[in-house]
């Protein structure tokens, strides 16, 4: 097709992916013509409440009032992950934390720690976070602060914190506070049809019976996907071999105890045929059930659900009565991505385009993410098929990379209590994960060292550490055995045993200070209170 101009805009379907399409799109071009179509009979699918750091680049490019955001959206902050018997039934528990590590005074950046656990095997995995990040003093106990003492050393609470908030009020706060009075058309109606050509959509019909056209059309309809999936038929590539949880179950509770059950992270917990989520907003907690209905029935995963909500893997556990009194909402997912999410004259944002699973919170970190590559092209004034080609080139490598984060979080686990789980030990992931082409024949060991040896560099990088380091510690994969220090011995003629012990007395004083500093630090619920909620 022809060069495309981008003058009006149309995004189809509201919910998160699409006021927040909307407000990007209005920040970046407040000149174009920006409407948004919004259907007063599509329910949100609402299981988004949990972000994770990128979000605050996000807020602070459009410029996000956190004093009527955080009221209107039930929202919290979230300084962390957390995965409970990943690794193995009753197996305990480790932390994903936001922000860059503290390496200062370490002698191997990063690979300190692991020379600690070699040398005293003991160390509990839950030492790792601790020695490196200032803010697990605050995470693990329900504490927050702004870190203006620089007690906390180099956390910084203005990047290394996410929020928790409700899907549905954070699309209509965008909707009312920011994309309207900005200049975004709101056209509540629900698109009929969908005629389309060699260019695209031609325009669409609504069932008020107007005609609308544009230049561009965004589809933000969900899973649905009425503009690419269904009018341009493009193909999807799922990802049920590599991810197979495709269904979920997910309630509200109220708080017992909000001083103890309000967190400051999202926790994700290992149970039968899946995992479940607890997201702790300010008025109640969101929790879920993450399931493969290939292992078991809905409403048998309804009532495993309803085990681990009467269990003590709750905060507190919630008694039979409490929990038959629940209304539960069921949820199916589609795992995967379209081959192209930018075809002619459509760009698909949010789970119209793909979604991975709800595992580390990666559904709005694509549409934002997603949005950023878009105003890179948009830019431009006018649209190619180069255009088109890098677009999709960029997202789609950045969605096959984080789902790839997100299987391993599987393939490294040793649980083998349910068919389920010896599923995913047995699970060849030598054609989802490992894209080497000269060799087509690893199993999941050798796919698993494809991806993770390039972010195990990382532990001799002075300036940053991949995510992926976070979960291989937490499951208990080192990378220091007799052998290689041994080698690492002879070769570099250094007394590693010293280093270690000189860096882990640091790291006690370090600890030290954080505690002591995180018991002076008001509780998370004081903080929101002081801030931005006001006494309960």
């Amino acid at each position: 097709m022809d060069i495309m101009k981008t003058d009006k805009i149309v995004i189809v379907g509201g919910g998160s992916a699409g006021w927040m399409t909307a407000a990007t799109l209005i920040k970046a071009f407040p000149n174009k013509d920006i409407s948004v179509i919004e259907s007063k009979d599509v329910p949100t699918v609402g299981v988004g409440e949990s972000t994770i750091g990128g979000i605050r680049t996000w807020t602070r490019y459009i410029g996000l009032d956190e004093s009527t955001f955080f009221k209107q959206t039930d929202a919290s902050l979230k300084l962390s992950i957390k995965f409970t018997d990943f690794y193995k039934k009753d197996g305990g528990s480790f932390h994903y934390p936001f922000g860059q590590a503290d390496v200062i005074n370490n002698r191997n950046p990063f690979f300190d720690w692991q020379l600690k656990k070699y040398f005293y095997p003991e160390t509990p995995i839950e030492d790792f976070v601790r020695c490196l990040f200032p803010a697990s003093a605050l995470f693990e106990n329900n504490k927050f602060s702004l870190n203006n003492s620089g007690d906390f050393d180099h956390f910084d609470a203005a990047n290394d914190v996410a929020y928790h908030f409700d899907a549905t009020k954070f699309g209509v706060w965008l909707r009312e506070n920011y994309c309207i009075p900005n200049g975004v058309k709101h056209i509540i109606a629900t698109v009929l049809e969908t005629p389309n050509d060699q260019n695209g959509i031609k325009h669409l019909v609504l069932d008020n019976e107007d005609i609308v056209e544009a230049d561009l059309f965004i589809d933000c309809t969900g899973f649905k996907s009425l503009l690419l999936d269904k009018a341009l038929n493009e193909p999807f590539d799922s990802l049920s071999k590599m991810l197979p949880n495709n269904r979920a179950w997910a309630t509200r509770i109220e708080y017992e105890n909000k001083d103890i059950e309000l967190e400051g992270f999202t926790n994700c917990t290992a149970i039968e045929n899946g995992w479940c989520w607890n997201i702790p907003l300010w008025s109640r907690i969101g929790t879920g059930y993450v399931y493969s209905d290939k292992f078991v029935t809905p409403e048998e995963a309804k009532e495993e659900f309803k085990r681990y909500l009467m269990s003590d893997k709750m905060v507190i556990p919630r008694t039979k009565e409490q929990v038959d009194a629940l209304e539960f909402k069921e949820i199916t997912m589609r795992v995967g991505i379209h081959k192209r999410t930018f075809v002619k004259n459509v760009v698909a944002i949010g789970l119209s385009a793909g979604f991975i699973e709800p595992l580390e919170s990666n559904g709005l970190f694509s549409v934002h993410e997603f949005l950023f590559n878009l105003i890179d092209i948009l830019q431009r004034g006018e649209i190619s098929q180069f255009d088109r080609d890098m677009y999709n080139v960029s997202t789609r490598d950045l969605f096959d990379q984080f789902s790839k984060f997100v299987a391993l979080h599987y393939a490294l686990s040793h649980r083998d209590d349910t068919e389920y789980w010896k599923d995913i030990n047995t699970k060849e992931f030598k054609d989802e994960i490992s894209n080497d082409p000269y060799t087509p024949n690893r199993t999941k060991a050798g796919a698993f060292y494809d991806i993770i040896g390039r972010y195990m560099e990382e532990w001799f990088h002075p300036y940053g550490m991949a995510g992926i380091t976070y979960i291989a510690t937490g499951m208990n994969l080192q990378m220091i055995n007799d052998n290689r220090i041994a080698n690492m011995t002879y070769r570099y003629k250094r007394d590693y045993l010293s280093e270690a012990d000189a860096i882990s007395e640091i790291w006690e004083n370090k600890k030290a200070k954080w505690n002591k500093a995180a018991e002076s630090s008001p509780s998370l619920k004081k903080f929101l209170e002081d801030t931005f909620y006001g006494k309960e």
